[in-house]
């Protein structure tokens, strides 16, 4: 069923939903209004799906997927708006304990979510200067200077990664140097 280009108008019949019309395209499903049933989200992949009026969707149309991707893309490439990190559970309602080195001044508490917001947005903004760099207009050998320096940082950011719930948030250094 994949291999067909059914567009929006198409006509279709599904074995339980009955009759239909597909009213948005995706990449892989399409949205169909049956009749009787409502709308349903439907796989490219299911094998049921009978054409009854095939309508194509020509390869440049734009579906509300492609502006989401896109927008969101955007986004991340010029704000600093951050995506919610989840601190491991382990450190939740934790604090952290600063101890000077003079011992007539008092230790210092941090509430370890506090601390951890902070490493989190220290994360987005290096994320955003490097896009930043990437899409400006020095040349390539400063480009790959400040690139190199920004790996650095994140390299020496990397002990913070044991408060990070999945591996996927961590800070990656240079690998192997």
């Amino acid at each position: 069923m994949d291999e067909l280009n059914l567009g929006v108008g198409s006509r279709v019949e599904h074995p339980q939903f009955g009759k239909g019309v597909i009213i948005q395209v995706r990449t892989e499903a399409w949205e169909i209004t049956f009749i009787e049933n409502g709308t349903r989200i439907i796989q490219r992949d299911f094998q049921g799906l009978r054409v009854m009026e095939a309508i194509e969707t020509p390869p440049e149309i734009v579906t509300y997927e492609k502006i989401e991707k896109s927008l969101i893309r955007v986004l991340r490439r010029f704000t600093d708006l951050q995506e919610t990190v989840p601190m491991g559970q382990k450190w939740i309602g934790g604090k952290m304990v600063l101890y000077p080195g003079d011992t007539s001044l008092k230790e210092k508490e941090i509430p370890i979510d506090a601390f951890f917001h902070k490493i989190v947005m220290v994360r987005d903004r290096l994320r955003v200067l490097e896009q930043r760099v990437n899409s400006s207009t020095l040349n390539d050998e400063d480009k790959l200077n400040i690139q190199q320096y920004i790996t650095r940082i994140y390299g020496s950011l990397t002990t913070f990664n044991v408060l990070f719930k999945d591996k996927v948030d961590y800070f990656v250094g240079d690998k192997g140097s």
